[in-house]
C-alpha cells in the first residue's frame, strides 16, 4: 500500500514526500482510514511502529483552523509530549494547522498564550489539569481525544486524572487510544470511553532475522565494568543502556563519563532543560550513549540504535520486547544484550517464559575491573568499586530448575 491510497489531501501527501516516508506502516494503513472514518480506535502497536502519524495525520485533516481547541493527545511524559506536537507541527504546516505542548517544569504564563491559538492541544496529564482548574483552555469545541501510551500512563499513577480529563470533555467526539499493552485496566477504560472501538494492532517491528539477543551472567559488581568492555569493544553504533531506577541512571552515566564514553542521562528526575538537551543531542547525534528509564525512553523514537543494553533484567516479555525492540530497524542489524547478577534470575526467567523470545547465553569475555563509585548508598552502592571481591563462576548450580534458561 502507498500513502496515495490512503485518500490524504495533497499538501499532506506533498510533506509526506517531503519527509522521506515511502509507504506506510502497519498500524498507519490500519489506523488512517478508520479513523477517517470516525471510528473510535483501540490501536496497540510498539514504539517506532509509526502510530504518531497514524493519528495526527487524519486528525490535521479534519481540524479546521482558527477555531479553537479541536483535538487534545494525552501522553504520559514530558519527552514524548514534545515529540508528538513535533509530528503535529511538522504535517500540521501544511494546512495552517497550529499545535501546541503543555507540560510541567515550564511556566505557566506563556502556555496561556500559546493555548489561545492552538488548533491541537499535546498535553501531559497534570499540567492540563492545572490549566483546566485555573479556565485557561477551552475544551468546549473538542472533537478528538487521543490517549497515547495509555499503558504507561497507569503504570505511572495517571488513572484518575485521566478520568477527570476525559469526564470534562464533550461526549460528542472521537476517541483513539494507543498503547504497547493492554492490561485489564485498560479494557476497562476502553468500555468506559469508547464507543464501539475498532480494535486494530500491529506486530513488533523488529526483525528477528537480524537481531542478535544474547545474555551474561556475571557478578553484581562488576556489571559495569563488563558494560564499558561492551561499548568500547564491540559497539560499534548508537547504544541505549535501560536501568531500574533513577539513581542507577544517573551513577552509570556519570562512571561512563569518566571512563571517556559520550553518554547521557535521562530520567524523571532530571530538569525540563537538562531533559530537553538530552533529546536535542539525540536529535544531533552528539552523544553515543543513552541511558535512561523505561518511563522517560517510553514512546521516544529514536532513531539508528545498533545495541540496546539491559543494565537491569526488564521484569515482563512485554518490558523486553519493547527496550529490544528499539534496535534492528528498518532491515538493520542490531544486538540485544541483558547483563544478569543473581537478583536478575527472577525476572528474567519470567521473561524467558514467552518462547517467542530467543535469546542465547553468552560466555564472559575477558574484561578489564575498573572502578566504580555511587554517591548514593545502598543496594546499587554495594562493593564499592568493580574489583571489590573475587569473581566467582557460575555453573548450572546457580539455575536450579531453570529449563528455560538456554546456552549458547
Amino acid at each position: 500500500m502507498r500513502f496515495e491510497d490512503l485518500n490524504l489531501k495533497p499538501l499532506i501527501l506533498k510533506k509526506i514526500r517531503e519527509e522521506g516516508f515511502l509507504e506506510p506502516t502497519e498500524i498507519q494503513q490500519k489506523c488512517i482510514p478508520e479513523i477517517k472514518k470516525g471510528r473510535d480506535v483501540v490501536g496497540q502497536a510498539m514504539t517506532g511502529s509509526g502510530k504518531t502519524v497514524a493519528f495526527s495525520i487524519p486528525v490535521i485533516e479534519a481540524v479546521i483552523p482558527g477555531r479553537g481547541v479541536q483535538a487534545l493527545v494525552l501522553t504520559p511524559t514530558r519527552e514524548l509530549c514534545v515529540q508528538v506536537c513535533d509530528t503535529f507541527h511538522t504535517f500540521g504546516k501544511a494546512l495552517g494547522v497550529n499545535a501546541t505542548a503543555i507540560y510541567g517544569g515550564t511556566g505557566m504564563e506563556q502556555q496561556y498564550s500559546a493555548l489561545k491559538r492552538a488548533d491541537v492541544v499535546v498535553a501531559t496529564p497534570g499540567r492540563l489539569l492545572d490549566h483546566m482548574r485555573r479556565n485557561s483552555i477551552n475544551l468546549s469545541r473538542l472533537k478528538f481525544l487521543v490517549l497515547d501510551e495509555m499503558d504507561k500512563m497507569l503504570d505511572m499513577g495517571f488513572i484518575d486524572d485521566v478520568d477527570t480529563i476525559i469526564r470534562n470533555v464533550p461526549k460528542s467526539r472521537q476517541t483513539m487510544l494507543f498503547s504497547a499493552t493492554m492490561p485489564e485496566s485498560i479494557h476497562s477504560l476502553i468500555s468506559r470511553y469508547l464507543q464501539s472501538p475498532v480494535i486494530l494492532k500491529a506486530q513488533a517491528k523488529v526483525d528477528k532475522s537480524l537481531l542478535k539477543q544474547i545474555y551474561y551472567v556475571v557478578e553484581q559488581h562488576e556489571k559495569f565494568s563488563l558494560l564499558v568492555h561492551l561499548l568500547t569493544h564491540k559497539t560499534s553504533g548508537f547504544a541505549m543502556v535501560f536501568c531500574g531506577t533513577r539513581h542507577q541512571v544517573d551513577a552509570i552515566t556519570r562512571n561512563l563519563q569518566k571512563n571517556g564514553i559520550n553518554s547521557m542521562a535521562i530520567h524523571g528526575g532530571l530538569t525540563q532543560n537538562r531533559r530537553m538537551h538530552a533529546l536535542n543531542s539525540l536529535k544531533s547525534a552528539d552523544i553515543d550513549v543513552l541511558v535512561a528509564t523505561d518511563v522517560a525512553a517510553r514512546g521516544l523514537d529514536i532513531k539508528n540504535v545498533t545495541h540496546v543494553y539491559n543494565f537491569d533484567a526488564p521484569k515482563t516479555p512485554e518490558e523486553y520486547t519493547h527496550r529490544v525492540g528499539r534496535t534492528a530497524r528498518a532491515g538493520k542489524a542490531g544486538d540485544a544484550i541483558t547483563l544478569l547478577a543473581h537478583r536478575d534470575f527472577e525476572n528474567f526467567d519470567r521473561v524467558l517464559r514467552d518462547r517467542t523470545i530467543e535469546v542465547k547465553k553468552e560466555e564472559l569475555p575477558d574484561f578489564k575491573r575498573i572502578p566504580f563509585r555511587a554517591r548514593e548508598e545502598g543496594r546499587f552502592a554495594r562493593g564499592g568499586h568493580s574489583g571489590a571481591r573475587p569473581r566467582r563462576s557460575f555453573g548450572a548450580q546457580r539455575f536450579p530448575k531453570r529449563e528455560r534458561w538456554r546456552d549458547g
